[in-house]
């Protein structure tokens, strides 16, 4: 029987799981609309633009420029 000779660490994981999302079309996950803002993000993420997720304000979020 085979086993592993090293254990796979977090940081590689996460590279082979982003790699794999981006080349694989159907798995990539839904993008829906922000309830609060509207602003495209994924489902069970926090909002980018506003930082909301399930109604309240998690995070700072992104800050616009005043000359854009």
């Amino acid at each position: 029987m085979a086993l592993q000779k090293r254990r796979r660490g977090p940081a590689r994981t996460a590279q082979q799981r982003s790699a794999w999302m981006k080349k694989s079309g159907e798995n990539r996950p839904a993008v829906n609309a922000c309830p609060n803002c509207s602003a495209p993000r994924i489902p069970h993420r926090v909002c980018m633009a506003c930082g909301f997720y399930d109604g309240q304000q998690v995070t700072a979020g992104k800050q616009t420029e005043a000359g854009e």
